[in-house]
């Protein structure tokens, strides 16, 4: 991942800099040093991010944290100290504070959520429904929180859809053909109804099959018709409202999308010291 994370970050640096801080230019250039204050209860992750935009400008600057990624904090916390060019650190204040502000809001709501069905067996799923470009970033802060990395892409799982189906006309077909072509690759079905379930639960091969949008009773006869033969996943109009109500039907798995593409960013505040 520290390939992807020096991409990101040099190309965040980039958009923001562009030709250059005309404002930072206009301050004495110093040694100094500043602290990162949390103003809300979260959980941290990003620090690699929020480093690396630091020391891609100024490989000199010194930087002390006082948590790691996935350490809980409060509101008020000092959680990083930095020492190091005025200039610089003005200069990459933004970009660093962007990644730790959104990577810790995905843990701290992943926790969150994890936290409401922790009395039960299912785990939280994330999905593809991240921030164009941070997906690996927001998959890392995923597991941080305590959830689960659903695929990461197109490229790592194979997931058969309605659409998918409809286009080859069998089901069966499809998954001899994903099995011929890709041995090694994990496959999940979708299904739609308990019909569809029965018909899923026939075939070989499949890791995992996901019930989209069933009710609770459907979704617990389902629980009780593939047990011991397929995992089960339940995805749509899943929110932290329901969750638990969908959890304690019994399914293995849950994923939801909010936790990545529905967050409000931590509250952090870089500050001078004097």
């Amino acid at each position: 991942m520290k390939n992807d994370i020096e991409k990101i970050v040099e190309l965040a640096l980039s958009e923001d800099i562009g030709q250059g801080d005309v404002s930072s230019g206009l301050i004495d250039d110093k040694i100094v040093e500043a602290e990162i204050i949390c103003r809300d209860d979260a959980v941290i992750c990003g620090v690699e991010f929020f480093n690396l935009c630091f020391l891609s400008l100024d490989p000199k600057i010194e930087i002390h944290w006082n948590v790691e990624d996935g350490s809980r904090v409060k509101s008020g916390d000092k959680i990083c100290r930095l020492k190091g060019n005025t200039r610089t650190i003005v200069t990459a204040e933004r970009a660093a504070l962007n990644f730790l502000q959104i990577l810790s809001a995905t843990a701290t709501q992943t926790n969150y959520i994890v936290s409401l069905i922790n009395s039960t067996n299912a785990k939280l799923l994330d999905t593809r429904k991240t921030i164009p470009g941070l997906r690996k970033a927001q998959k890392y802060a995923v597991k941080c929180g305590g959830g689960v990395n659903h695929r990461m892409g197109l490229y790592d799982c194979i997931m058969l859809k309605e659409n998918h189906i409809l286009s080859i006309g069998s089901l069966e077909q499809l998954i001899k053909n994903a099995i011929n072509q890709f041995p090694k690759t994990p496959i999940i079905v979708e299904v739609e109804s308990l019909k569809e379930l029965r018909s899923a639960l026939l075939m070989k091969g499949i890791k995992r099959i996901l019930c989209d949008n069933f009710s609770l009773k459907d979704l617990r006869e389902a629980v009780k018709i593939s047990e011991g033969i397929c995992p089960l996943e339940a995805s749509g109009g899943i929110s932290e409202i329901n969750i638990m109500d969908y959890a304690r039907t019994g399914v293995d798995y849950i994923s939801i999308g909010s936790i990545t593409k529905d967050i409000k960013s931590i509250d952090l505040s870089l500050r001078f010291c004097s």
